[in-house]
């Protein structure tokens, strides 16, 4: 009887793309020649515009951070690869990539790569990891907007304390004290100067100018700044002035704050740069709730530098991302490699990119494989991130739509035919799930499961039945009494009318509709009604009036969210229409009308009214 010998290399590449194409043979042939290399924490494997590569890189063991211009575009784990571009054109990287943790790649020469990728497969492959690269690249760039745009107005928390220009520096000082700040105003006239906690200890505690002499002998003229100016440039404006304190003044000379090197300091803070470096780089699942806690300080930074509301979930749904990513590395540096490749996905809210502060977290996990202990080490993976996710802060579906939940953790292939039942057999059940997991978006791993579940999705403007059960679904009635005045829910002491249930949910539902009834699989909102229109699928009028309705909606929902944030509240999406500006409640009124007028053309899947 012949004794069959495995090949540890082989089984390891067997279900990855483009290795999955392979005959057994043609894979055992393969890795006779592959070199295995091991890279410690920072080393660079792949450096951005250096020497071309003469292999294609596969992950065996932990991670490595694909990078632009030093920023992190990607993380690549455990099956993934790189280095194709250079490999194919023989021109220099167009990434970096350095090891994120102790990591060891498989190495294979540009013989066999070329032969691997040269086929059906490799090239179906190569088709899809450049466009899933090129449009990831696209999404971190877009989601990272420099907040260089941020006023020093923005950054005013108190109103400015004053001492008068006779009053004695002892007493100064105390004026200080009482009013818990760094430092005092003294004006003389049309005279601006300032006294600092840097002044006190050079010129008082450490100089040889005594308490009881004038405030007016040590404090220094201000720095002074409009409101309108540049953060950055008033940093610099400082530092050359030798000061540790700007005060922001108007056009008719009203001082409006202070502000000390701590404040503008905390710039650093409020950017998506650097907060998702910390997150990243984060050591601990600790740090991480700690690095999450400046998320509702870079939400007030977006929205005070002018950035959209719907660019500002696209910058809140990265940073999610971004501690999802960190979260299952840190669970699987505990309990060991996963027994096979998987792929994290992110539902609803987040797969569109449209992560908003009051939202909760939707994810599932798809595996290859099956069986008991399988399982086990996903349901533990799933767990171990929801619970990091809430310890940062963010609400878990209240449905349990999470990776922790059986229902939402299963083999690729299962996946597959849940999606397919869902267009078959569109019972209840089945609708809930496609309402949820038809918005996904794959956010890490190795196991590439979106082309075949995409697939699906294009199949379901075939199946009526579903199609109309998705129509019924857009077509709840916006919050719209006679004459179109707005209709306010009373729930216990709450009282207003909920933008998420009531018109953003709304309006993804019916541009999730237009999308899949003209096979259109895209997620984001937004990029759905446009394709549509596109398409011509949605008249002009009915797609630009949804688009201009949905970030009229967004917006009011997100301004809501900055007041309750600044008010030390939990945001929600309740609005009571009465506490809105008369231009703002009329702008709701009218993206109200737009989604009822979309809903009407839906008549012909559902009877309306019912």
């Amino acid at each position: 009887m012949e004794t069959m010998h495995t090949d540890p290399i082989a089984d390891f590449l067997a279900p990855f793309p483009p290795f999955d194409g392979l005959e057994p043979a043609e894979l055992a042939a393969l890795t006779g020649g592959i070199e295995e290399r091991t890279y410690e924490a920072g080393d660079v494997m792949l450096l951005e515009d250096g020497a071309p590569t003469e292999h294609l890189f596969v992950v065996r063991s932990g991670s490595a951070e694909l990078m632009h211009q030093g920023e992190v575009v990607d993380l690549i784990g455990p099956g993934e690869s790189f280095g194709h571009p250079s490999l194919l054109s023989g021109l220099a990287p167009s990434f970096t990539v350095r090891a994120r943790s102790r990591t060891t790649c498989l190495l294979i020469q540009r013989k066999e790569a070329l032969d691997v990728l040269g086929r059906p497969s490799g090239a179906g492959y190569l088709a899809t990891i450049f466009r899933n690269r090129l449009v990831q690249t696209g999404h971190v760039v877009h989601a990272l907007p420099e907040l260089g745009t941020i006023r020093v107005a923005d950054l005013i928390s108190r109103p400015p304390v004053f001492a008068d220009v006779n009053a004695t520096i002892r007493h100064a000082a105390e004026v200080m004290t009482e009013n818990r700040v760094s430092a005092v105003l003294v004006r003389d006239g049309v005279t601006l100067s300032i006294l600092t906690d840097a002044i006190l200890r050079e010129r008082v505690v450490a100089g040889e100018v005594t308490a009881e002499n004038p405030v007016s002998r040590v404090a220094a003229p201000a720095v002074q700044v409009g409101p309108e100016r540049i953060a950055v440039d008033a940093v610099v404006e400082m530092l050359d002035a030798g000061r540790d304190h700007l005060v922001v003044v108007d056009a008719s000379r009203k001082v409006l704050g202070v502000l000390s090197a701590t404040d503008l300091a905390g710039l650093e803070t409020r950017s998506p740069f650097a907060l998702r470096h910390a997150i990243l780089s984060a050591h601990t699942e600790d740090e991480l709730v700690q690095a999450a806690r400046g998320l509702p300080q870079l939400f007030l930074a977006l929205l005070g530098a002018g950035i959209s509301p719907l660019d500002s979930c696209r910058v809140l749904t990265l940073q999610v991302d971004s501690l999802t990513s960190r979260l299952i590395e840190l669970s699987i540096a505990q309990r060991g490699p996963a027994p096979v490749p998987w792929a994290w996905l992110a539902l609803g809210s987040a797969a569109r990119r449209e992560f908003t502060l009051g939202s909760d977290i939707e994810n599932a996990l798809a595996y290859d494989g099956s069986g008991p202990e399988i399982d086990a080490y996903f349901a533990e993976l799933g767990d171990d991130v929801s619970r990091g996710l809430q310890r940062c802060g963010f609400a878990l579906d209240a449905n349990n739509v999470v990776a922790g939940n059986a229902l939402w953790r299963m083999g690729a292939d299962r996946w597959v035919e849940v999606f397919r039942e869902c267009l078959e057999s569109p019972d209840k059940s089945h609708l809930i799930r496609a309402n949820v997991a038809f918005d996904f978006r794959q956010v890490t791993g190795g196991l590439d499961v979106t082309p075949s579940l995409v697939a699906v999705l294009r199949e379901a403007k075939d199946h009526p039945d579903l199609m109309r059960l998705l129509a019924r679904a857009a077509t709840v009635k916006p919050p719209l009494g006679f004459r179109g005045a707005l209709v306010v829910d009373s729930d216990g002491d709450s009282r207003g009318i909920d933008l998420k249930k009531g018109g953003a949910v709304t309006i993804a539902n019916l541009a999730r509709f237009f999308a899949l009834s003209n096979g259109i699989t895209i997620s984001n909102t937004i990029d759905r009604l446009v394709a549509v229109e596109d398409s011509g699928a949605l008249d002009g009028d009915t797609a630009a009036a949804l688009n201009e309705a949905y970030q009229i909606i967004m917006r009011i929902r997100l301004e809501h969210h900055a007041t309750q944030i600044e008010a030390g509240s939990p945001p929600d999406n309740v609005v009571d229409p009465a506490e809105l500006r008369p231009l703002t409640r009329a702008q709701l009124r009218e993206a109200f009308r737009a989604i009822a007028h979309a809903q009407k053309l839906l008549s012909v899947y559902v009877p309306l009214g019912m």
